[in-house]
């Protein structure tokens, strides 16, 4: 888990993940209403702030679906060195 290298995303990424599994959104927009600082990408991908800012999660959704794929999790400084679109 992320949180065995971080131990201070723990509770953030905890509540992430339990907001998103209560949620059930549409479209991006959905989304951001909940996260106001999450990023819209193309191709449905979205990039959340944990730990304000400290670290960056980027998932890909199926809103039809209602999945959800994590695609990166990592250091504000390790996300700088992905591209969040193919990632």
């Amino acid at each position: 888990m992320f949180w065995e290298t971080h131990p201070d995303s723990e509770q953030y990424l905890k509540t992430w993940y339990d907001t998103v599994l209560s949620s059930k959104w549409n479209n991006p927009s959905e989304v951001k209403q909940t996260f106001v600082h999450a990023s819209i990408l193309k191709n449905n991908r979205i990039v959340f702030n944990i730990k304000g800012n400290a670290y960056r999660l980027v998932a890909k959704f199926n809103f039809e679906k209602q999945w959800i794929f994590i695609k990166f999790i990592g250091t504000h400084s390790e996300y700088d060195t992905i591209d969040a679109n193919t990632v």
